[in-house]
């Protein structure tokens, strides 16, 4: 890991998130009961053996900032680089955004270029790309293995999903050889179920020739639609490295749901050990199966409640009525569900007036 600059992008506003994301940028949208959905990435960085992840944010900077200074920038032995932010303290993050005057970024092709002074350099051989709305616990020392021995220019982590979603993400398809043969970005009748991951290792050197070759009207500043697309058509050598692990990318609210309910499965997708905890990390959690009215659920230490709960995960702060009946659902941190109230796939929010529940604190969604 010592000559790869590990990037993260950490600039989506999440608006296929609706009130998910009211007041909160997707990055930071909890999962799992103990974590949000930027720190599996981080983590899984950290876990790897990178010392160091490059944040490259846009929209609600100051928030990010926050939680990166509260969460990942005080612990030794590995940091979370700060960007044109480095050094930000968290009592002068509004002073500091005040002095830090960045431009726009566009796209994910863009956020590269806009933070080339803390990506390329001369020691840095390769440079790896990761999201921080992505589910997921993966080493990525096996892939960068693999991109180097193969000499390729570029490497594309890839997974097999079901063929209805495809349409979703960047679709793949590679030759016998795992040479890259094609790449549609969210095609409207996908003919294969491999997609990209999201999650690719570039040679530096051209990866920074491309940059600067990508412009001019058809530029629409982005990895999936004009670096990855341009170096396939320039003949690069595009390799293919596969997720045979679970890996879900949280694009929608329905999507959202299943992702955390799966957890709760027979077999469940990730085990609750598995996550980081940076959610209250001072409160314990726990399986919870068969126990009074409770039925395979996730919930905080601090839970204590009659309630009949089936298939859930509550997080710590929350509070649940005695007589509440609650399936398939989440109730967020701080969220209070009033007595008699009876909800089935739902995901409950925290009140704007602490302790008042609100029926429109609920996002109601259809049993799928």
């Amino acid at each position: 890991m010592r000559e790869t600059r590990l990037t993260l992008l950490a600039g989506g506003m999440g608006v296929r998130m609706g009130r998910l994301g009211h007041g909160r940028l997707k990055p930071l949208i909890p999962f799992g009961g103990a974590c949000h959905l930027i720190d599996f990435s981080i983590e899984n960085a950290r876990r790897s053996g990178a010392s160091e992840v490059l944040l490259m944010p846009q929209y609600n900077t100051g928030q990010l900032l926050r939680y990166m200074l509260e969460t990942w920038c005080s612990g030794p032995g590995f940091q979370v680089h700060l960007g044109a932010y480095q050094g930000v303290r968290a009592d002068n993050v509004d002073a500091t955004l005040e002095r830090v005057q960045r431009p726009t970024e566009r796209g994910t092709a863009d956020a590269l270029i806009k933070n080339a002074p803390y990506i390329f350099g001369p020691a840095t051989r390769d440079v790896m790309v990761l999201h921080a709305d992505h589910v997921y616990q993966f080493d990525y020392q096996p892939m960068l293995d693999h991109h180097r021995r193969s000499g390729a220019a570029l490497t594309i982590g890839y997974q097999e999903i079901e063929l209805e979603y495809v349409k979703l993400f960047g679709m793949v398809q590679f030759d016998d050889d795992g040479n890259l043969r094609s790449f549609v970005e969210k095609p409207a009748a996908p003919t294969a179920n491999t997609v990209f991951s999201a999650v690719c290792v570039f040679n530096a050197e051209v990866l920074q020739r491309y940059l600067a070759l990508l412009d001019g009207s058809n530029w629409q500043h982005d990895i999936s639609r004009d670096v990855i697309p341009a170096m396939l058509a320039g003949g690069e050598t595009i390799k293919g490295f596969c997720f045979d692990h679970y890996w879900e990318d949280i694009g929608t609210v329905d999507r959202y749901l299943r992702a955390n309910l799966r957890m709760l499965d027979a077999a469940p997708t990730m085990a609750l050990s598995q996550l980081p905890v940076t959610i209250a990390p001072e409160v314990a959690r726990r399986y919870v199966a068969a126990e009074g009215s409770l039925r395979q659920a996730i919930v905080g230490a601090d839970f204590d409640s009659g309630a009949s709960i089936e298939r859930c995960i509550v997080y710590p702060g929350a509070r649940v009525a005695d007589s509440a009946v609650i399936r398939n659902s989440i109730v967020m941190p701080g969220a209070v569900v009033a007595p008699g109230t009876r909800l089935d796939n739902a995901i409950v929010l925290a009140s704007d007036q602490p302790g008042v529940p609100d029926p429109l604190d609920v996002i109601q969604l259809e049993a799928s």
